[in-house]
């Protein structure tokens, strides 16, 4: 399962969707907004994806860990849109056999995500706003509040 949403995720449901007579374990990774980076204050994150771009790379993503591992079972589920504090941002569950196999692909997974696919962060702190990956590229934007 590969969904991109605007809409609120369910992890138990995603993790569901993993689950399997012959997997012996199902491992999820839960990316949520925090309130703090670096010591500033988050007051919410906003993602903005290319969807189509997204999806695509997502299904290579999961063919690779299909090469790689004894993984039949997986999900990879990532909301975009603003996001609040204490918010489900992305949901990767891996069913195997195996745990081993299972918490290394997740984790795989998860920096596959972060180095490879079009969707991009923004921080709001009181002070301003910035795109994640991009402080030292670009100055700090004055927030407009």
């Amino acid at each position: 399962m590969i969904l991109l949403t605007r809409e609120p995720l369910d992890p138990e449901a995603v993790a569901r969707t993993v689950e399997d007579p012959g997997n012996g374990a199902v491992v999820t990774f839960l990316g949520v907004t925090r309130n703090q980076t670096d010591g500033r204050g988050v007051l919410h994150l906003e993602y903005e994806a290319y969807p189509e771009m997204a999806a695509k790379m997502l299904g290579r993503i999961a063919q690779e860990v299909e090469a790689r591992w004894d993984i039949r079972h997986y999900a990879i589920a990532h909301r975009f849109g603003r996001l609040e504090i204490g918010e489900v941002s992305l949901v990767v569950a891996m069913g195997s056999p195996h745990r081993e196999e299972a918490f290394a692909a997740c984790a795989y997974v998860v920096d596959r995500i972060k180095e490879n696919v079009p969707i991009w962060k923004k921080e709001f702190f009181a002070d301003g706003e910035v795109w994640v990956g991009m402080e030292g590229h670009h100055h700090r934007q004055p927030s407009l509040r």
